[in-house]
C-alpha cells in the first residue's frame, strides 16, 4: 500500500517526507497550477521568474517553489530569514556565482522573507538584476508592507490560498496510503476540520494519530489524540488585521451576529481580549458617536469589567458591548467633524483668541480689554447668545459637525438648527 513518493523515515516529519515530486501531485492552488494557469504554463515551458509567494502556513509555498525550480532545471539554495545572517547570504551568492560560471542557474528560496529588514532585502537586488539567482521569497505577510519596493518591483507576486476540504482530502488520502493506514470518513472529516486549511498541520496530526492507532484510525482516536482546536490567527499579522477589520465593519453595518462571529473567531485564535475592548472604544466614537452616547459608556464599562474579571468571565462583558454597538443607530458625524477640524487647523495660521473670549484674572488684563464685550450665555434667552462668534476675528464661522437623522443625534440636529435660526435673526455681534 506504500507511496513511492514517501521518502524513508529518517526522523523528519511526515509533511517533509511526503512533499510532492511533481506538479500533478500538488494539492490545491488551481488558480496558479491548474490547467492553463500562470505557473503551470511557466513550468511547462521550463522557465521560472523571480517571485514572491504569499499565502497562509501550510498552503504549499516551499513545495511549489521547489517544483518550479525542478521544472526549470535550476539549482536550489534555501535560506530561512529567521536563521540566516549576512554570512549565509554571502555564501549562498558565492555558490550561485560559481554555478553560473558552469552554466547552471540557481533558484534562491528565502523562507519568511518578511523577517529580513530593508537593508538585508536590498542585498539581493544586484544579484537578481544580473541574473545570478532567480529569487523566490515566501511570506505569510502582505508583501506590500513587508517587502521593500525595489525587490517587489523585480518579482511577481503570486497569492496562495488556504487549502479547501477537497485539497486537504487529497493530501490526507495520499498520506494515509503512504503510511498504510485506513482512515474512517468521520475521522477524515475531523482531521480536515482541525487542519483549518493547513496541509502541514493535517499531516502532523495524522502522523501523531497514526503512531497511536495502528493501521486503522477512527473519530474517537482523533478526538483523544488531537490538540485543542485553534483557528488560523496570526497575532500582529495579516489575519489579525483582516479579522479586526471584519469585526469593525460588521459593527458599522449593524450586523450583530456577524460582529459576534468575528469577535469569537478572534478569541478562538488567541487574540488578547483587552485589544478588542480597546478597539470597541474607538468604534463607539467613530461609528456610533452621538447617535447613542451610551455606546462609549458601554465600551468603557466592558473594558473595565474585563480588567476586573479576566478570562473567561470578562469576555461576556465584551461580547455584550459588541452586540450593543452593532445594534444601535450609527453616526460618523463626530468622527468626520473631528477630521475636518483637524485638517482646517493644520492648514490655517495661528490666529489669536479674540479679546472678548479671553479670561481677565488680573486688573492689568482687564484694563487691556481682555473679556470686554463677552456675553454670558446663561443670562440670555434660551441660555444662548444668538449671533455671538467664538472663532478668531479673521476667520468666518465654520461648520464641521453635521449631525445625522438617527438616534439621539436627530434631536441634537434639531436643536442646532433652531440655534442657527436664532443666529440668522440676530444682529451681528461685532
Amino acid at each position: 500500500m506504500g507511496d513511492e513518493g514517501l521518502q524513508a523515515d529518517d526522523g523528519r516529519p511526515l509533511a517533509d517526507r511526503l512533499r510532492p515530486r511533481t506538479l500533478a501531485d500538488f494539492a490545491g492552488q488551481a488558480h496558479l497550477v491548474g490547467e492553463g494557469a500562470p505557473l503551470a504554463r511557466l513550468a511547462a515551458n521550463g522557465r521560472m521568474h523571480s517571485m514572491i509567494l504569499w499565502g497562509p502556513p501550510g498552503s504549499g509555498k516551499t513545495t511549489l517553489a521547489r517544483l518550479l525550480a525542478d521544472h526549470a532545471g535550476l539549482g536550489w539554495i534555501s535560506l530561512s530569514a529567521v536563521l540566516a545572517g549576512v554570512k549565509d547570504v554571502r555564501e549562498a551568492m558565492r555558490s550561485a556565482e560559481a554555478a553560473r560560471r558552469l552554466g547552471q542557474g540557481t533558484a534562491l528560496f528565502v523562507d519568511e522573507v518578511h523577517r529580513f529588514n530593508k537593508a538585508q532585502q536590498d542585498a539581493f537586488l544586484p544579484h537578481v538584476e544580473r541574473g545570478v539567482v532567480t529569487f523566490v521569497g515566501a511570506t505569510t505577510e502582505n508583501p506590500s508592507f513587508e517587502v521593500n519596493a525595489a525587490l517587489l518591483s523585480r518579482a511577481r507576486v503570486h497569492v496562495l490560498k488556504a487549502l479547501d476540504a477537497d485539497a486537504l482530502r487529497q493530501v490526507l488520502d495520499r498520506a494515509a496510503n503512504a503510511l498504510s493506514v485506513a482512515v474512517d470518513d468521520d475521522a477524515a472529516a475531523l482531521l480536515i476540520e482541525l487542519a483549518d486549511g493547513d496541509a502541514r498541520r493535517l499531516l502532523n496530526l495524522l502522523e501523531t494519530v497514526a503512531q497511536l492507532g495502528g493501521d486503522r484510525i477512527d473519530q474517537g482516536l482523533v478526538e483523544r489524540a488531537a490538540p485543542a482546536r485553534k483557528r488560523r490567527f496570526d497575532k500582529g499579522g495579516d489575519l489579525f488585521y483582516e479579522q479586526i477589520s471584519a469585526l469593525h465593519k460588521a459593527v458599522r453595518g449593524s450586523a450583530v451576529d456577524a460582529a459576534l462571529y468575528w469577535f469569537c473567531r478572534m478569541l478562538d485564535g488567541g487574540c488578547e481580549p483587552l485589544y478588542i475592548a480597546r478597539r470597541l472604544v474607538r468604534m463607539a466614537s467613530e461609528e456610533v458617536g452621538n447617535a447613542d452616547p451610551r455606546a462609549l459608556q458601554m465600551a468603557l464599562a466592558a473594558w473595565d469589567a474585563y480588567d476586573r474579571l479576566g478570562s473567561p468571565e470578562g469576555e461576556l462583558a465584551i461580547a455584550q458591548a459588541v452586540i450593543y454597538l452593532a445594534s444601535v443607530p450609527k453616526s460618523n458625524a463626530a468622527y468626520r467633524a473631528f477630521g475636518a477640524a483637524q485638517a482646517h487647523v493644520a492648514e490655517s495660521p495661528s490666529l489669536d483668541v479674540p479679546m472678548h473670549l479671553r479670561n481677565a484674572p488680573t486688573r492689568l488684563m482687564k484694563g487691556l480689554g481682555y473679556g470686554k464685550g463677552y456675553r454670558y450665555a446663561h443670562d440670555e434667552a434660551e441660555a444662548y447668545a444668538a449671533g455671538e462668534s467664538y472663532f478668531p476675528d479673521e476667520l468666518d464661522p465654520q461648520r464641521y459637525y453635521r449631525p445625522v437623522d438617527r438616534g439621539l443625534e436627530a434631536k441634537i440636529k434639531a436643536r442646532l438648527e433652531r440655534l442657527q435660526a436664532l443666529d440668522e435673526r440676530a444682529e451681528p455681534a461685532r
